[in-house]
């Protein structure tokens, strides 16, 4: 990720709702029709998407959940705010894709397999995967306007910023909807090659890809969660962007260690030890700390909390040993 990328004050917080609801809504919708039309048709990948849009409800209402929890303030209990318990509900979120619609799609698909029955009426299915098909575009393109929004407005790669990006409630979104497209085909592909050839082999292998796609998205949004749920720190570039600015203070001499944070998407913790002058008063070196965190929170406005230890530099912790081994 650039220094710019994580420059930006905010992520689109109300945005990221927005995006999160119209995904739940659709997903609910599509997934009663998918249920409907499987039991009427028979056929297994109808239900297995069924259950990916089901499952996909469930996710988003959890990341609904992480948004607003993300959100509160930070009091006495905690101290450093809530923005990790986003990253909880989302990995919440990734187990209940995995385990509501991946394993219920591979599990459904063999099980197809093995009877091999004769595939019933496909018309409504091909309608209710036709209208499913429009109402995912359509979320998929609420999110995917919004990563490019964000890309743009902190001028960065749309493909570096998404697979970089802390906002995991976004990126959840864009990545199930590309899924339930890539699903939808899926479930068609199966219909039809049933309806062809009289056997219901295809619709239980369309079933077991479907279990499949969910498996490797429930585990790039675990994964993803997992990293800044352990702490992930900031870019390489940022970090070095943070040295020049603490440099640039007067009184500051060195940078003797730099700790980085990312606490949610627009919540960043720096903590350093930080040499000053041997001649700098202790008047001069708190303003050169309150100075030290405006130029950083002008720079990058996402810095929630700004934590600087004075420490004595190296020649000064050698000379004070060779003084007292004296």
């Amino acid at each position: 990720m650039s220094d710019e990328t994580t420059s930006g004050a905010k992520t689109g917080g109300g945005e990221s709702v927005f995006t999160v609801i119209v995904a739940a809504l659709a997903n609910l919708g599509i997934a009663v029709a998918k249920a409907v039309a499987g039991l009427i048709s028979g056929s297994s990948a109808m239900l297995s998407e069924a259950a990916h849009s089901l499952a996909d409800t469930v996710t988003e209402l959890m990341l609904l959940t992480a948004l607003k929890r993300s959100e509160k303030p930070a009091d006495e209990g905690h101290p450093l705010g809530y923005g990790p318990e986003r990253y909880i509900w989302a990995m919440l979120a990734s187990v209940a894709t995995f385990v509501g619609g991946a394993v219920f799609s591979v599990y459904d698909g063999i099980h197809a397999l093995a009877e091999g029955g004769k595939p019933g009426d496909p018309l409504i299915s091909y309608i209710v995967l036709a209208v499913a098909f429009v109402l995912e575009s359509f979320s998929l393109r609420i999110g995917v306007r919004q990563v490019r929004h964000e890309a743009a407005r902190l001028r960065a790669p749309v493909r570096r910023y998404f697979r970089l990006t802390p906002d995991t409630a976004v990126k959840a979104v864009v990545m199930e909807d590309s899924a339930a497209l890539a699903g939808l085909l899926l479930a068609a592909g199966g219909l039809l090659g049933g309806q062809l050839t009289g056997s219901g082999v295809w619709d239980g292998i369309a079933s077991v890809l479907i279990g499949l796609l969910l498996v490797y998205v429930a585990w790039v949004l675990g994964r993803s969660n997992a990293q800044l749920l352990i702490g992930r720190p900031l870019p390489e570039s940022v970090r070095a962007g943070i040295r020049e600015e603490l440099l640039s203070v007067p009184h500051i001499v060195d940078v003797l260690e730099l700790t980085t944070l990312i606490q949610g998407p627009a919540e960043f913790l720096i903590a350093a030890k930080v040499d000053f002058r041997d001649a700098s008063t202790a008047d001069q070196i708190e303003w050169a700390c309150e100075e030290a965190e405006e130029q950083l929170r002008e720079r990058y406005p996402s810095v929630r909390r700004v934590y600087l230890d004075p420490t004595p530099g190296l020649r000064q912790q050698r000379r004070r040993a060779g003084g007292a081994g004296a």
